[in-house]
């Protein structure tokens, strides 16, 4: 059995990350969602750098742990803007990313500004690769638990053969 948890970013709720972390799931994911210049409009009430050192946290305490994050596209970010947050995201030793496109849920929340074509998916997926994620799930339909069951298995497989 594999465990993953798809964790809030746990502001404002003292130790309850932490005891996340000591559960030591196997797969610890948090999603950044969109870049920061967008953070305010589409998570209010949270913090792009707490997000990014909550996860950086987590690798630092249990470097066994795999870290996953995710994005979604379509909401008015920059293709610079989403290659600063695959930075950001590798610079937190990040293992996983996922791309996926946003689709509004409903007329309360934020309108789609723009579809990514499937070329462009493609050329992040390159990108997020040569910036050396251990796994990189990018697609119009890709969701943060895309193929989860499938992929924590690739992921030991690609750290054995990195180390």
């Amino acid at each position: 059995m594999t465990i993953e948890v798809l964790t809030p970013d746990c502001r404002n709720k003292k130790g309850a990350a932490l005891a996340v972390d000591d559960a030591r799931p196997d797969v610890y994911n948090h999603n950044l969602e969109t870049v920061p210049r967008l953070y305010r409009q589409i998570r209010p009430g949270a913090s792009y750098r707490h997000s990014l050192g909550l996860l950086a946290r987590v690798k630092e305490l249990h470097p066994a742990i795999f870290t996953k994050s995710g994005i979604m596209l379509g909401l008015g970010e920059e293709l610079a803007e989403v290659e600063q947050v695959m930075d950001d995201m590798r610079d937190a030793q990040v293992d996983f990313i996922t791309i996926g496109q946003y689709l509004r849920p409903s007329p309360k929340h934020a309108r789609v500004e723009r579809y990514w074509t499937p070329d462009e998916f493609s050329a992040l997926k390159r990108t997020a690769e040569e910036k050396n994620f251990l796994m990189v799930s990018c697609s119009p339909m890709t969701r943060s638990s895309y193929h989860a069951d499938e992929d924590f298995e690739r992921l030991r497989e690609r750290r054995a053969a990195r180390f």
